[in-house]
C-alpha cells in the first residue's frame, strides 16, 4: 500500500491490514511520523488532556499540528486550567469546541449529551480533514480490546489513527515520569479516568480505571470511539 493510496481515498480492509501489521509492534513515534508524512495539513489531533503523553509525541513530529480539546461546558475546573497550561508548555496550535444551542436540552448526564457536545462538535471540527489522531487504548476498556492502530472511521468519514493503541497504563505512567511531564491535577485525587464533572468520580484502589466514569449510567462509552 502506497502512502498515497490511503491518504487520497477510504482504504480496503486489506490495505488496513497491511498497515496495521506494519505498525503492531512499531514504537508510537514510528506511527506518528507516518501519519504526519502520509496526511500532511490534512491531519488532526483531538486530545482529551486526561494525559499529555501524545501531545508531546505528535509536537516533536509536527509542532504545529492542530490540536482539537472539546469543552462539554461540564469540565472540571481543573482541566480547564490543565488545557491552558499545555497550551502554553507546547505553544499548542489548539481549537477549542464548543456545544451548539441544540445542546442546551441535552444536559451532562442525559441520554443524548455525548451526541451533542461531544460527537457533533467534534465532527464539525474535522470536517475537510483527511485523519484524525487520538490517545485510545486497548486497555481502557473491553470495548477497545480490539481497537487496530489504523483504522476507516466511518461516523466521520476520515482514517483514524491511535499512536499509542498498544500502551499499558504504565507505559503511560514510565513516559510522563521519564519525561517529567505534568499530570493532570485530579489523579492525585483518584480520578483515573477523567470526563465531565456530573459524570465522573474518583475510584478506589483496584477498581477499575473507568469505574468512575458514568457511574450509575448504562454507558461506557461517548460514542467517539464507537
Amino acid at each position: 500500500m502506497t502512502e498515497s493510496t490511503i491518504a487520497e481515498k477510504r482504504p480496503s480492509d486489506e490495505e488496513l491490514a497491511s498497515v496495521n501489521r506494519e505498525f503492531e509492534t512499531a514504537p508510537a513515534g514510528k506511527v506518528i511520523a507516518w501519519a504526519v508524512e502520509t496526511f500532511g495539513d490534512g491531519l488532526v489531533l483531538a486530545a482529551s488532556f486526561e494525559d499529555v503523553v501524545l501531545i508531546d509525541l505528535v509536537t516533536k513530529v509536527a509542532p504545529g499540528i492542530e490540536v482539537i480539546f472539546l469543552d462539554t461546558e461540564a469540565h472540571f475546573p481543573e482541566t480547564l486550567e490543565f488545557v491552558e497550561a499545555i497550551r502554553g508548555r507546547y505553544g499548542l496550535n489548539l481549537t477549542v469546541t464548543k456545544p451548539g444551542p441544540e445542546a442546551a436540552a441535552h444536559p451532562c448526564g442525559s441520554e443524548q449529551c455525548c451526541q451533542f457536545r461531544k460527537v457533533a462538535p467534534l465532527r464539525d471540527a474535522v470536517r475537510g480533514n483527511r485523519a484524525w489522531m487520538t490517545s485510545l487504548k486497548r486497555v481502557d476498556a473491553p470495548s477497545r480490546a480490539e481497537a487496530p492502530v489504523v483504522a476507516w472511521d466511518a461516523a466521520f468519514g476520515l482514517v483514524k489513527i491511535n499512536p499509542v493503541v498498544t500502551w499499558t497504563n504504565e507505559d503511560i505512567a514510565s513516559y510522563l515520569r521519564d519525561h517529567q511531564l505534568p499530570v493532570h491535577p485530579l489523579i492525585t485525587r483518584g480520578y483515573r479516568s477523567i470526563g465531565c464533572a456530573p459524570t465522573t468520580r474518583p475510584v478506589a484502589d483496584g477498581e477499575d480505571p473507568r469505574a468512575g466514569r458514568w457511574a450509575g449510567l448504562d454507558k461506557s462509552e461517548c460514542g467517539l470511539h464507537a
